[in-house]
């Protein structure tokens, strides 16, 4: 029997020898990758345009699914029979996610209907999506600067590990969740004046879910009152899921500082994590009948609630939110309650009442110093409490569709002259019923 041909491979030797970025060029870059950004570049791509979806983290799906979010807030109103009043790919992910059993209804809670998803049923479909719609994709691009003329942004300066990128294009859309576009640009922003806590999601397996069914979840908050600070807990609230047959429990019960700063975001990844594990070891410990046999799964980074924002030509207030004002340039509606976690330990809650529904004006989304660059999703500008109420998952889906449509209408001119007749016929499905 013949011996084995030894196997080689031939290397090369090499060395850089220019630091010229390459330059992608497009007609409309949207930076952040979360919900409202996919939606953007979704949109933006079936109008026709020629679109850049760009995100630091190496995967898509923002917090949807880098934090774990788990669940879809603010697509229903509120009543006996709650009514879906966000569309666009909302339509397409509750469709196809119901269909292979990945989204569960919930509902009993605070007279909507909460969609809970597997995390990796919508990373896989919203990368499908992005993939079959021929976007083209920046992931592990760290923003480190902006180009600028006048009112007008050209470019993006990315840094990946492969070296520099450029991306230029007409319009710009700052889905970064941070603000992050505008703060680097050099353009006013705003951040709250006391900070807004984020939470970092973890699923338990090993939950009998029959017992989990009838949890006293009171009793839960009670006794994290009680006994909480032993474990070094600080949060006494917060909300436990298990989606039929899932074999996971979703918990969404920590507060965590999320500083704008890269150091100490850093460490909250890993304080996070501790205080999730405080957690188990504290149901466990409490409620042995249900989480004896209950440990950490998968842990989500930590999940940002409001950083920054962009200043734009109206400021979202609470009393609007309150209120229902009915803007006449609103692109997007939600009954979502207000909802700060503005205290370590617990979250501010205002229902708004059955029937209630609050919109955001277009306005607030565009920012006062540019003509080409639209912010969407929990970057707009609102102040904190009205923002709470609008930073869910289904207005961010409707924010992210009306920027891509507003820099469709706009082309070469100014977001803040576009046809807002025109704008609100194309969002009709967002608008009304």
């Amino acid at each position: 029997m013949a011996a084995a041909m030894a196997l080689s491979i031939d290397t090369r030797t090499y060395r850089r020898t220019s630091a010229a970025a390459p330059r992608l060029t497009v007609d409309i870059a949207v930076l952040g990758s979360g919900i409202a950004g996919v939606s953007a570049a979704l949109e933006a791509a079936r109008l026709g345009r020629r679109v850049a979806l760009i995100d630091a983290a190496p995967q898509l799906g923002g917090e949807s699914v880098g934090a774990m979010i788990g669940t879809f807030c603010g697509l229903y109103d509120n009543g006996d029979a709650p009514r879906q009043v966000t569309h666009g790919i909302a339509d397409e992910i509750l469709r196809d996610l119901r269909a292979a059993g990945d989204a569960f209804d919930i509902t009993g809670r605070r007279r909507t209907i909460i969609v809970q998803y597997r995390v990796a049923a919508l990373q896989r479909w919203i990368e499908e999506t992005v993939r079959r719609a021929s976007i083209e994709l920046a992931l592990g691009a760290a923003l480190t600067g902006v180009r600028r003329s006048g009112r007008r942004v050209t470019a993006l300066e990315l840094a990946t590990r492969y070296g520099p990128l450029e991306v230029a294009a007409g319009g710009f859309i700052d889905a970064s969740g941070d603000a992050a576009l505008a703060w680097t640009a050099g353009l006013t922003v705003r951040e709250p004046l006391q900070p807004i806590y984020g939470s970092l999601i973890f699923t338990l397996e090993g939950v009998d879910g029959s017992l989990l069914a009838a949890f006293d979840r009171a009793e839960l908050h009670r006794r994290l009152a009680d006994k909480g600070a032993a474990y070094g807990l600080t949060r006494v609230d917060g909300f436990l899921f298990a989606p039929p047959e899932n074999g996971e429990v979703l918990v969404n019960m920590t507060h965590l500082d999320v500083p704008l700063d890269a150091l100490k975001m850093s460490r909250a990844v890993l304080d996070g994590r501790a205080q999730a594990d405080r957690l188990a070891q504290f149901l466990r410990a409490e409620f042995p009948l249900v989480f004896a046999h209950a440990r950490v799964r998968a842990y989500g980074l930590p999940g940002a609630r409001q950083t920054r924002g962009i200043v734009g030509g109206y400021q979202l207030r609470a009393d609007d939110v309150r209120a229902g004002t009915r803007f006449d340039d609103a692109i997007a509606r939600c009954s979502w309650p207000i909802e700060v976690h503005n205290h370590v330990q617990t979250v501010h809650w205002e229902e708004l009442g059955d029937g209630h529904m609050h919109y955001v004006p277009f306005r607030a989304l565009a920012h006062a110093e540019a003509d080409n660059l639209l912010a969407a999703g929990r970057c707009i500008d609102a102040d904190p409490v009205a923002l709470s109420s609008v930073r869910v998952m289904g207005p961010c889906i409707a924010m992210g569709a009306a920027a891509a449509h507003a820099l469709d209408l706009a082309g070469a001119g100014s977001v803040h002259q576009i046809d807002l007749a025109a704008l609100k016929t194309r969002l009709k499905a967002n608008l009304e019923d």
